[in-house]
């Protein structure tokens, strides 16, 4: 009957999000052409040539697990992401999910347990639902559709706070000190997975100077749930990257396992 449920409740989502494009509007998102879809075929195009690869900011906040993003916040995906959370683009849901999949693959094989950084009340409310939650589902859902176990956990919940668009880098470390509180049943889920093996991986839109995914992981650190890597879409061009430990693949193939963990 469980079973049952489960199933039944993804089918419904599934009919919700197809429900959702329909009435969404029907240009692209990227360049605004009257495509008929969320991406346009040559907006596609610039996404397919992207690659993950490892952000740093500069300075690294202490703390910041490694991290890797698909592309500069600039350009297609930067018109992506304001259009999925700032323009009501839920039809964005589902490409988008399925390129944060493809950052989170990137790293060493294994199963995984990812975990989305919450949206306040505030902007959940704005939204109509947490953007990242939202993203981490299909991300999931595409691993697990190419053959990589990932599941996803909410340990944490977000205290208000102001939005960081209007934050300096003093103003969003400040911020970023309280932001979050532990939901202790979720926690027990997540550290059950982590003694079986999983590795967790934060879940991020964007990375601008890397103190939430910092404050994310020493407050998960600080419940015995160690932060294997972070996975965001896009970083700004405030930071310098790294030689990339392992190269672009389609999602779902293995990769040589690092042992390398910052942080």
């Amino acid at each position: 009957m469980v079973g049952w449920f489960a199933g039944a409740g993804a089918t419904l989502r599934d009919a919700a999000a197809a429900l959702a494009d329909l009435v969404l509007p029907g240009s692209c998102a990227g360049c605004a052409a009257d495509s008929g879809t969320p991406i346009c075929p040559g907006c596609a195009g610039v996404l397919s040539a992207t690659a993950p690869h490892p952000a740093t900011p500069t300075p690294a906040p202490a703390g910041m697990p490694p991290c890797a993003a698909l592309a500069d916040y600039d350009g297609v995906v930067r018109e992506l992401l304001l259009g999925y959370k700032e323009r009501g683009r839920h039809d964005l849901a589902r490409p988008l999910g399925g390129l944060l999949a493809t950052v989170v693959a990137a790293g060493p094989a294994g199963p995984l347990a990812l975990v989305p950084v919450p949206d306040t009340a505030r902007a959940a409310r704005q939204r109509y639902g947490d953007h990242m939650a939202r993203l981490a589902g299909y991300a999931a859902r595409a691993l697990h559709d190419a053959g990589v176990p990932a599941a996803v956990f909410r340990p944490l919940s977000a205290a208000p706070r102001p939005d960081s668009a209007t934050l300096d880098t003093a103003g969003r470390a400040r911020s970023a000190v309280d932001a979050f509180r532990v939901r202790r049943s979720a926690v027990d889920a997540l550290q059950r997975a982590t003694a079986a093996g999983a590795q967790v991986v934060i879940l991020d839109d964007i990375v601008t100077t890397g103190v939430t995914l910092a404050t994310v992981a020493r407050q998960l650190g600080a419940v015995g749930v160690p932060v294997d890597r972070a996975a965001v879409l896009a970083a700004t061009r405030r930071r310098v990257f790294c030689a990339d430990p392992y190269p672009p693949r389609p999602v779902g193939e293995s990769a040589p396992h690092s042992h390398s963990n910052e942080g």
